[in-house]
């Protein structure tokens, strides 16, 4: 745009349209311009198309919390949900309940906090009941879960040690494993990781397209096939990518973007997608070519209006520049004139 306002500018001075003070009030002049432009009414977007990568998202890491020896493992690709078996650490399973907070301390009768209201409300979706889901961990709450580790087969202590659950949002996918079965085991120690079981596509961003990433937010997405279907963004997030060989730290926008038809991308498992954002958007507006703005010298903008063999300067207030075009409004400025463009 500060190159197109330039060469409007500088071609405005050499043609005599750099207009003193109160000059823009529309005089005649014979002076033609070399090339000419169209006052169009039209809808102008503010549009930019990204290469994504179509997944299953960012992976999240278990760390392990039990010492022992790994004795049981999902497979690579698998889905478990809320209740299954994660994994097994001397032949006891740790299981996979939802949440967003991660367990940090043993539950037992007496302990309470919003991780117990977590784990009480993952006990009463998987079907345990005679207990109140609240914050506190009563001597309900130990019966229910004594018969909840009698279906395990865990000792009925009636107590939730630490590193027997694992919390995520939803299912997972089973993404890698870190470990083999007969490795041993430590507090702390990365034993798999997991994504989510949607498949979505991934984009990153440079911060000065942060505009282009506002949540919720209709994107277009361009499959192999060169099919396009819509989709929209569900995630955000700033990152700060480490130094790589020469190439210094960076700072990136991560966008997630999901299809409203996943079926659509049912056949794929990892493909590249075109995905088309639109940052914003002017309905039935007129607009002219950013090259036939001439910058006044009374501050603001206008354009040359050409008609026939005349022309004649008129103030514009300028709106959305995209795709070469601007959105433009002003007294007498009306679709089909013609605008001059100075080289």
């Amino acid at each position: 745009m500060a190159g197109a306002l330039a060469v409007g500018a500088a071609g405005a001075a050499a043609t005599g349209f750099g207009l003193p003070n109160g000059e823009s009030g529309g005089q005649a002049h014979s002076d033609l311009p070399p090339q000419t432009g169209q006052v169009t009414r039209q809808t102008l977007a503010d549009t930019q198309s990204e290469d994504g990568e179509l997944g299953y998202g960012s992976a999240t890491t278990v760390a392990g919390r039990l010492a022992g020896t790994v004795t049981g493992l999902p497979a690579a690709g698998s889905t478990l949900k809320q209740g299954q078996v994660l994994y097994r650490i001397d032949n006891t399973p740790v299981v996979l309940l939802y949440g967003k907070l991660p367990a940090y301390r043993v539950l037992s009768p007496g302990t309470k906090g919003v991780d117990v209201k977590q784990f009480e409300q993952s006990l009463h979706a998987l079907g345990y009941r005679g207990f109140t889901v609240d914050e506190t961990y009563s001597a309900t709450t130990a019966t229910a879960v004594k018969k909840w580790q009698g279906d395990l087969g865990l000792p009925k202590t009636g107590t939730v040690e630490l590193g027997r659950v694992i919390y995520a949002a939803g299912a997972v996918r089973v993404d890698t494993l870190k470990v083999a079965v007969g490795d041993a085991a430590q507090p702390g120690q990365a034993l798999l990781t997991h994504t989510g079981t949607s498949r979505v596509i991934s984009i990153e961003l440079n911060v000065s397209d942060q505009r282009l990433a506002v949540k919720e937010a209709a994107v277009s997405v361009k499959l192999p096939d060169g099919k396009t279907i819509p989709g929209k963004i569900t995630k955000t997030a700033t990152v700060i990518k480490p130094a790589e060989g020469q190439n210094p730290a960076a700072t990136k926008i991560q966008v997630t973007v999901t299809v409203d038809d996943e079926k659509a991308v049912a056949g794929l498992d990892q493909a590249s997608m075109v995905v088309g954002f639109t940052a914003s958007e002017r309905k039935d507006v007129l607009t002219v070519p950013v090259a036939a703005l001439l910058a006044l010298a009374e501050g603001g903008y206008g354009v040359q209006v050409v008609d026939g063999t005349t022309t004649r300067i008129a103030a514009v207030q300028t709106g959305l520049f995209a795709n070469g075009r601007v959105e433009v409004s002003g007294d007498g400025l009306t679709e089909g004139m013609t605008v001059g463009m100075p080289a």
